[in-house]
């Protein structure tokens, strides 16, 4: 029977579309109508009214429209954007991508909501680690594009094999409650894993499958001695009363016996709120269904020229459209996309154009970056950004 999953080939051949997409085109086919047409991509608010967005999902978007007759003019992958500025426009005669629209949108608007929930979570973490570890509450076909996406919007590392090497890192893991639990005693958890994990694994031991939270850190230390990187815990919610107390004793009872450098790892329902509370003695985070559940950003595709002349439905403003932004004092600005120069408003600079062309004729014209500097782009706004 196989998975619920499109193929590839599918998704090429436009399969993956609303039916009225068919029918409109089947229509306009029918009457010889296949203008030229530019459309954006926009979102007209964002999910919990926050004031930014990180774009993701660029690099499928391009394999989506490869071969195609059309030019494709883009933000940077990993911009962070705000609601009501254009992201991406397509322009080309209609009937040769109109029926891709679904497929388009899809690809941007979940991938640009984990990376959006991955960077609010990573600016509020700070200087700690966040790991994505939410592959497992989705379609595991979603995987490699969840964790992708995760990486990309600031995440330190992610936990699924395939979405590793898709990314050029090392999967980041410790053990799993049902390692104790099929042990049947943590010792000999603790040592089994330690005897048959490669040396360049930190040993991270998962404290709270039998015990209270504090003597199971107390016995991994025991148990692992120097060896012993971070103790984990995954206390359920039903469990964890005042969590802060919880770890502001674990951190006490290990720094008194000298386990200064243990680190404290948090893992199981947490949120940027939450891992601002949680700072004060959390070292690294393990985020999960916050970020793989994302909500999605709500894009919207519209078309704003035909035949080069602005033209858009009512609420929308027509022409094509460039985004700026002050180097100097970040100011953003939006003007029609055959303006030559623009001086900030605020501070006199000449703004820098984000949107670039990135493809056209056939051809990819800007370099895809890897992930690992795109992330480093996302890092790099977060610090000048505030949640």
């Amino acid at each position: 029977m196989g998975f619920n999953i499109a193929p590839d080939e599918h998704i090429k051949q436009g399969k993956v579309t609303d039916v009225y997409f068919e029918r409109v085109t089947k229509a306009l086919a029918h009457r010889g109508i296949n203008p030229l047409v530019s459309m954006e991509v926009r979102a007209t608010a964002l999910p919990g009214d926050l004031k930014w967005a990180v774009f993701a999902g660029l690099d499928e978007f391009l394999e989506l429209v490869c071969g195609l007759p059309v030019s494709v003019r883009a933000l940077d992958e990993g911009t962070l954007f705000s609601a009501g500025e254009p992201v991406v426009s397509v322009t080309g005669n209609y009937l040769d991508f109109g029926i891709y629209e679904t497929a388009m949108l899809g690809l941007i608007c979940q991938a640009s909501g984990i990376a959006t929930r991955a960077a609010r979570c990573k600016k509020a973490a700070g200087d700690r680690a966040v790991i994505s570890f939410g592959a497992r509450r989705m379609h595991p076909a979603l995987a490699p594009m969840i964790e992708r996406s995760a990486f990309i919007g600031g995440c330190d590392g992610v936990a699924v094999v395939e979405s590793a090497e898709l990314i050029g890192e090392e999967p980041s893991g410790t053990m799993s409650h049902t390692l104790v639990l099929c042990a049947q005693d943590e010792r000999v958890a603790f040592e089994t894993f330690d005897e048959a994990t490669p040396e360049n694994v930190k040993r991270v031991a998962l404290v709270d499958t039998f015990q209270d939270e504090k003597f199971g850190a107390l016995f991994a230390a025991e148990v692992l001695g120097q060896k012993l990187y971070a103790v984990r815990l995954d206390t359920p919610g039903s469990r964890r009363g005042d969590f802060v107390k919880i770890m502001d004793e674990v951190r006490w009872e290990l720094d008194i016996r000298g386990y200064n450098d243990v680190k404290i790892f948090l893992s199981g329902g947490l949120d940027e709120t939450k891992i601002l509370e949680y700072n004060r003695f959390a070292d690294a985070y393990g985020v999960g269904t916050h970020i793989s559940n994302s909500p999605v950003i709500d894009f919207s595709m519209d078309i704003v020229e035909i035949d080069g002349r602005p033209m858009a439905k009512r609420g929308k403003k027509s022409g094509l459209k460039q985004l700026w932004s002050c180097r100097s004092c970040g100011a953003r600005a939006q003007t029609l996309a055959d303006t030559e120069t623009v001086s900030c408003s605020l501070c006199g600079v000449t703004m820098e154009p984000r949107l670039k062309e990135y493809y056209s004729e056939g051809q990819i014209l800007e370099p895809q970056r890897k992930p690992g500097q795109i992330r480093s782009m996302v890092l790099e706004q977060l610090a000048a950004s505030e949640l």
